[in-house]
């Protein structure tokens, strides 16, 4: 294992896909995930406290703070979510509680919140599902679970009443449900109709009253859960022709706060008619260095935080940035535009993909797929310069004395100058797609990468010094050794090449096209090489020879570099780990590990001071890691690193600096004399004023001693008039002071008459007392006797009654089971027959549909053998209408004597005449014969539709036996699951009452020394508990009659499958059998048919010819022509 180890010191970037990633813990201390850690920032000492994330999670979904300040709940997603509670008054931010979903396979948590006492936890799953779960968290206890929404409406958000434990809110699209925790359940309070808005967030501003935030910028406000009323904007967002989205809300004391667009928060103020206006709005700032195509003031708010004195609102947005705004200026500027600051610096807001440090500055450059390159300061921790472009930047190099860097892009290499206040290029290379290059040490040369071709240019000729080739694929990278005399490559063609830069020509090669190199880095003596790549493995290169290869586990290693002292390696995993690996490597797996980015290592790099590694990844985070031993002290190298403060200023901006200076001091004067003018006139005013001042308090005090003398000489009067008074009252009261006296005896004399009295009275009452005491005495023991005589009575009535309630138990006990195995043995029986009935109605299915096929085959064919018929019947009338002519023209010619010509064709006529005479009759004779073949068809086809329609109706009939049977199943379920019930609190009483016999034993165990003692506590144990061993006896019981029953019941309903699946067989081959003499048949009556249309040929080509030799003759021209066309149409 490695003795030296990378602890993170520093981390630059925000996680912006994670819910509510920004949060207050302190007045000073934000806390936002970053990577795969919680970053704890203290904003006024500019440090970081580090709450690192699981090894195994696929990063975090969610944070949540607790209304004390106190727990940070952090959901990691996985093949299991977890949600993991720390506590922020730890240093280490101590882990308190590891939260599960139970027995819900849940992956990942979308939104959390904590209660307003901290007690309890509610997490929102993902889809599908949309469980909402509500903890005891420090107990680990779930409490309740609820399916909120459907995978087509997710949810955005989730809150507890601020001034209500039991209450909360679930809020997302087309879903606003509050829900209020009872008697171990979440249950909805309310049913507001809000099924077509998307709602994003929401608010509690009062213990009854919700605001929530819409996608089309509606503000709704909530009582009670009913909609109540919309809060109107005065102001739309300007320059937005679609209506603003509100991402985030947040109350504070004097009223809440949103996001109206990207870009922008509204203030809003509680007015005394109990309702909100507006009272400002707060912009993001366009940067400076900003890109046109991605503007700054352009970014969705996600988040926001108040800070616990509510000075300070801190924002997120999905760009990956951070903003701050001090809520008192915004009542000191009530007229002024106010915008935010970031929080502490700009950020990359996508994966990163170049990194590069030097040796005279402490300064890191970073490349981006945000379209910008950024230059950070290690030992401030501050970005210094940073510029966006109009494309990617692929990859990035900074010269050694931290002037000048190369950045690539699609289309060029470009080489630029740090200035002052800017980045600016004065040099372009036609080098495309450059996703590596490099400085030398030295700085007169640098190496860039093209596919798979490496260029190598002078930094002051800026000439082509080289072109190595030699790759088959893309060169993945490249280092130059400490001479600059080397240049060590690697590809994705598995192989690493060692280049002499002076020749041009290879000094070495090592291949494997089993592996893709995706990094490498030269030895602490530059001898070795350390190459990685997608075969999982850490290789060790020398001479052409692979000398030492550390296995790895089933993460690839992405980027690889070494220590200058040579004692580590460190590298960089696809699942965004760092390992440090000892130098020399060992032979087996020997590393210490930490989960740093949740997205794969891109670059590595170690400062020339030993003191930091730098790791970008994917997540768009850098970090920085102190590298130090096992006691915690860091590297000691022999080289002395002295970090300049020089700087690059273009003599334009300098003079235009000059010139604004002097313009500011002239500026500066002028408005020290306008001071110093205002400052006089100011005086002489106040002078005056004070004069006139002093004169009209004069005048007063004047006024006021006139006043005094007249109130001494009234006082003086009254005390006169006082002294009079006083003399006649001290007579009054001497004669009074003479008549109390009197009073006072008489007084005297009526007591003593009222206490002799009084002493009377009270001897009276002893008197009465004492007989009536005697009499109540005789009284109760009256009534007593009749007590005790009705509580004997009691305890034998109990008594009894508890017998018979005993008895009535357990007939109850047995005629309940008796019903169950009824009832279990009905539902047995109507599942098979259940069975039986499906497998009858596939067979009368398949039988229907084969019987539906014949019939359709044997109309097609009656359907042909009609058609032939008809064609047949015309050819006849044709023939007959031949014939009638024929004799016609016979009798002509016997009338009129011809010659012996005509005879010869009268008696070919007559011998035509009786061949198609023959003809018809044949004709008519297979005619009848196909009538009788299709009558007996017909009856069939009759027979077969009358047996499908009783089928049909067995179907309707087997339908409603199975829906009544599924009703019955249903209630026998229902009373299953009662009894189950039952018995389950029968289970639970007994396990209580074996925790109670526990307790007692355990109380015995105390007193075994005391043999008396122990025979009482053993007496009082069998007293309690003998009666529970019946109790499980007859549980046991009733557990192997049940476990009989369903066995046999399991053995029956084999013995039933077995006799139905031989009767389907039999069925089925029946119907095969059937399907087969069918089939026969058909083929048969097609060949006859085939014999028909052969013999119709023929006798269609024997009146063909018989027609022919009549167009022969001249005297019938006119009837032949016509009778073609007779045909013809028939």
């Amino acid at each position: 294992m490695s003795t030296v180890v990378a602890q993170p010191h520093f981390m630059f970037g925000l996680r912006s896909g994670v819910t509510n990633n920004v949060c207050f813990c302190d007045e000073q201390t934000v806390v936002f995930p970053s990577g795969n850690n919680c970053v704890c920032y203290n904003n006024v000492q500019k440090n970081q406290k580090f709450i690192p994330g699981s090894d195994r999670s696929r990063g975090m979904t969610a944070l949540a703070i607790s209304a004390n300040r106190r727990y940070l709940a952090v959901s990691e997603c996985g093949d299991r979510a977890t949600i993991t509670v720390f506590d922020l008054q730890h240093e280490q931010g101590r882990k308190r509680k590891v939260l599960t979903a139970g027995d819900v396979q849940v992956q990942e948590f979308g939104c959390m919140a904590f209660s307003p006492d901290s007690k309890y936890l509610i997490g929102q799953t993902s889809g599908p599902d949309w469980v909402l779960i509500f903890w005891l968290w420090e107990k680990h206890k779930v409490l309740a679970m609820v399916t909120t929404t459907t995978s087509n409406n997710p949810i955005t958000q989730v809150s507890f009443n601020p001034y209500n434990n039991m209450q909360l809110c679930v809020s997302g699209s087309g879903v606003f449900k509050p829900f209020r925790y009872a008697e171990g359940t979440l249950r909805q309070s309310s049913f507001p109709k809000v099924e077509s808005v998307n709602f994003l967030c929401h608010t509690w501003v009062t213990e009854e009253r919700v605001i929530a935030g819409t996608d089309t910028g509606r503000l709704l406000v909530f009582e009670s859960g009913d909609l109540r009323r919309e809060i109107s904007l005065s102001n739309p967002v300007e320059g937005d022709s679609s209506a603003p989205r509100v991402t985030a809300i947040l109350a504070f004391s004097r009223g809440f706060m949103c996001s109206m667009g990207p870009g922008t928060v509204y203030l809003f103020e509680k007015t005394k008619e109990d309702s909100y206006r507006k009272i400002k709005d707060i912009l993001i700032p366009a940067e400076l260095c900003g890109n046109e195509m991605n503007p700054t003031e352009y970014q969705e708010i996600h988040s926001m935080c108040i800070s616990p004195a509510q000075e300070t609102l801190v924002i997120s947005t999905d760009g990956g940035q951070m903003y701050a705004v001090s809520l008192s200026s915004v009542e000191k500027s009530k007229e002024e535009q106010l915008h935010f600051e970031f929080l502490s610096q700009s950020f990359h807001s996508k994966s990163i993909t170049g990194l590069s440090i030097c040796i005279r500055k402490p300064l890191i450059a970073t490349s981006s797929l945000d379209r910008s390159v950024r230059i950070w300061n290690y030992e401030t921790k501050e970005l210094e310069l940073y510029k966006e472009f109009q494309e990617e930047a692929h990859s990035v190099a900074l010269h050694p004395t931290g002037l000048f860097m190369l950045v690539g892009f699609s289309d060029k290499l470009r080489l630029m100058n740090l200035l002052i206040d800017d980045i600016r290029t004065f040099k372009e290379f036609t080098v495309r797609s450059c996703r590596e290059c490099a400085f030398s040490h030295g700085g007169h040369m640098f190496a860039a990468v093209s596919g798979n071709v490496i260029h190598i240019y002078s930094t002051t000729s800026f000439e082509n010094i080289l072109n190595l080739k030699g790759h088959n694929g893309k060169v993945r990278g490249i280092e130059w050794s400490q001479d600059d005399s080397r240049l060590v490559s690697c590809g994705m063609d598995g192989a690493v090449y060692e280049w002499n830069t002076w020749t041009g020509k290879r000094e070495s090669e090592c291949v494997l096209n089993s592996c893709s190199y995706t990094g490498v880095a030269f030895s602490s003596d530059y001898k070795t090489i350390v190459a990685v790549g997608t075969d999982l493995t850490l290789k060790e290169i020398q001479d052409c020879q692979v000398l030492r290869e550390v296995p790895a586990d089933d993460v690839a290693h992405n980027a690889v570099t070494t220590s200058r002292t040579g004692r580590v390696v460190f590298t960089g995993t696809s699942s965004g780990t760092i390992r440090a690996v000892k130098y020399p490597l060992p032979m087996q797996k020997d590393w210490i590990m930490y989960q740093a980015h949740c997205a794969p290592v891109t670059k590595m790099a170690i400062t020339f001071d030993e003191q930091f590694l730098l790791t970008v990844s994917e997540d768009g985070c850098l970090l920085m890691s102190k590298i130090v031993d096992k006691e915690g002290r860091g590297l000691k190298t022999n080289k002395q690193i002295i970090h300049t403060e020089e700087i690059l200023v273009t003599k334009s901006d300098l003079e235009e600096k000059n010139q604004n200076m002097m313009e500011l001091k002239m500026r500066l004067e002028e408005l020290q004399m306008e001071n110093e003018y205002q400052l006089r006139l100011k005086d002489i005013t106040y002078n005056e004023k004070i004069k006139e001042l002093s004169d009209k308090f004069s005048q007063q005090i004047k006024d006021l001693e006139a006043a005094q003398q007249a109130l001494k000489t009234e006082m003086e009067k009254q005390e006169r008039e006082h002294h009079d008074r006083s003399t006649s009252y001290s007579q009054k009261l001497i004669v009074e002071h003479e008549r109390f006296i009197d009073l006072q005896q008489k007084c005297q004399r009526i007591q003593e008459n009222y206490e002799e009295r009084l002493k009377d009275a009270a001897e009276s009452k002893s008197r009465a007392l004492e007989e009536l005491t005697e009499l109540y005495e005789t009284k109760l023991r009256d009534k007593t006797e009749i007590l005790a005589q009705c509580q004997e009575e009691a305890k034998q009535k109990t008594c009894e009654f508890k017998e018979t309630i005993k008895q009535m138990e357990e007939n109850e006990k047995r005629t309940i089971h008796d019903i169950q195995t009824k009832y279990e043995q009905k539902l047995n029986a109507e599942k098979e027959t259940n069975l039986s009935l499906k497998g009858q109605t596939d067979i009368m299915a398949q039988k229907f549909y084969s019987l539906q096929r014949q019939i359709d085959d044997r109309g097609a064919d009656i359907n042909k053998l009609k058609q032939e018929r008809q064609r047949l019947l015309g050819l006849i009338r044709s023939m007959e209408s031949d014939i009638e002519d024929l004799k016609r023209k016979i009798s002509g010619l016997e009338r009129t004597n011809q010659d012996k010509v005509n005879e010869m064709r009268v008696s070919d006529l007559k011998k035509k005449n009786m061949e198609l005479e023959k003809l018809k009759f044949v004709l008519d004779f297979q005619l009848n014969e196909l009538k009788n073949k299709i009558e007996p068809q017909q009856d069939d086809i009759s027979e077969m539709k009358e047996r499908i329609q009783q089928l049909e109706e067995e179907l309707v009939n087997l339908d409603k036996s199975n829906t009544h049977l599924k009703l019955s199943v249903s209630d026998l379920k229902l009373k299953l699951r009662t009894r189950e019930k039952e018995m389950h609190k029968e289970m639970q009483k007994v396990k209580t009452q074996l925790q109670r016999l526990k307790s007692d034993l355990h109380d015995c165990v105390g007193v075994i020394q005391e043999p008396k003692k122990l025979k009482e506590c053993v007496k009082m144990i069998h007293a309690r508990y003998v009666q529970q061993t019946d109790v499980v006896k007859e549980i046991q019981e009733a557990f192997c009659r049940q476990r009989e029953h369903l066995e046999k019941t399991v053995t029956s309903l084999k013995t039933r499958l077995e006799k139905s699946a031989e009767e389907h067989e039999k069925t089925y081959v029946k119907i095969m059998k059937e399907n087969v003499t069918l089939i026969t048949e058909i083929n048969e009556l097609r060949k006859e048919l085939r014999s028909v249309r052969s013999q119709a040929k023929e006798y269609k080509a024997q009146l063909i010819v018989s027609k022919k030799s009549r167009q022969s003759r001249p005297s019938s021209e006119e009837g032949p022509k016509k009778e073609p066309s007779h045909e013809e149409a028939t």
